[in-house]
């Protein structure tokens, strides 16, 4: 059985998800002699457009959020190797990230907060979601208001 090539792996890699640059390097570093060979492939993909970091942010934002805050989703793509101003340009606006905390707290709590406690409860699920303290405020002040449940 011979040898898979650098170039090889990384299309099979990039042929079933699109991954970020960083993400790419550090599941081929293993298999290659140095470091260079490895910058070698990655540029060439990058120029022939087959590996994109816009491309990655753009879509992994798009899959995700439906469920998290624009807070964790910086974080997730900083852990993978995406810059604060490629991801900033492709999170959604306040008025999507509010609907989409409306939405999670709604399905995840049924009624709005019985007393204190019940709505520090609500409010901590929806920080480690990654929303910030004033969109957590109005999602909890009018999730369950709202007639038309989006």
């Amino acid at each position: 059985m011979s040898k898979k090539s650098l170039r090889a792996r990384a299309l099979d890699i990039l042929s079933r998800r699109e991954i970020s640059r960083i993400e790419l390097k550090r599941k081929l570093s293993p298999y290659a002699e140095s470091e260079e060979e490895v910058e070698k492939v990655l540029n060439e993909f990058a120029e022939r457009n087959w590996q994109s970091d816009q491309r990655f942010t753009e879509s992994f934002i798009h899959s995700k959020s439906d469920r998290y805050g624009t807070r964790r989703l910086k974080q997730a793509l900083a852990e993978k190797g995406i810059d604060a101003s490629t991801a900033q340009t492709f999170m959604p606006d306040h008025a999507k990230e509010l609907a989409t905390a409306k939405n999670v707290l709604r399905k995840k709590f049924k009624q709005p907060p019985a007393d204190l406690a019940d709505k520090y409860k609500h409010m901590r699920f929806l920080v480690y979601r990654g929303f910030d303290i004033d969109t957590i405020n109005q999602a909890i002040k009018s999730a369950w208001g709202d007639e038309e449940h989006e």
